[in-house]
């Protein structure tokens, strides 16, 4: 899982190899099946992994918060949220992969564990807010997960993007800068929900 983590962090999800990853564990492609069956299946357990720490560090930051503007909320969404650059990349392949290559059980398990962490989380910015019901911070909760992982994926072209970025700079303003401009776009959902 760490050697998993730490390529993923280097090169990001998607460049990620079943083989490298055992090489960079040190082991046996036949030990690490023992563990888990499939390449998605270890990525799974990684994106499994940070939910419950983004649950944490959300829950945690929020605990003493009290009243927060949209600013303010949205800003602890999105800093306990970019604390983790693997999950953010994992955000996209999840549904978009990771679920349908793994055995139903597997995939079940995911989503109690993920669920559990986002109604937590839910609940933990209903109580920050006192214009934000648990309702509210279900679409606020809902968008920051669409949004960051469109976002996370402009905002860290590809190689042969980023080389045609800077070949062409005018197509290059899609590479956002992620953690601001998901900070603005939650701020003005969340102050629209006020509304």
């Amino acid at each position: 899982m760490q050697a998993a983590y730490s390529m993923a962090l280097k090169q990001g999800v998607r460049a990620l190899t079943l083989a490298e990853i055992t090489r960079a564990a040190g082991l046996d492609p036949s030990g690490l099946r023992r563990y888990f069956g499939s390449r998605e299946e270890l990525l799974l357990e990684l994106a499994e992994s940070g939910w419950q720490d983004w649950r944490g560090r959300l829950c945690g930051d929020l605990d003493e918060a009290h009243d927060l503007s949209a600013a303010q909320l949205a800003q602890f969404i999105v800093s306990s949220l970019t604390a983790d650059q693997v999950f953010c990349d994992l955000l996209t392949h999840v549904p978009l992969s990771l679920e349908d290559g793994v055995p139903l059980e597997r995939a079940r398990r995911y989503k109690e564990r993920s669920f559990q962490a986002y109604d937590a989380m839910c609940a933990a910015i209903a109580n920050a807010s006192e214009d934000v019901g648990v309702a509210e911070a279900e679409l606020v909760l809902g968008a920051t997960l669409g949004l960051a992982a469109n976002l996370w994926q402009v905002s860290h072209p590809s190689p042969t993007l980023a080389a045609l970025y800077e070949q062409v700079p005018r197509w290059g303003h899609a590479a956002l800068n992620f953690e601001p401009r998901l900070v603005q776009l939650l701020t003005a959902l969340v102050a629209g929900l006020n509304h």
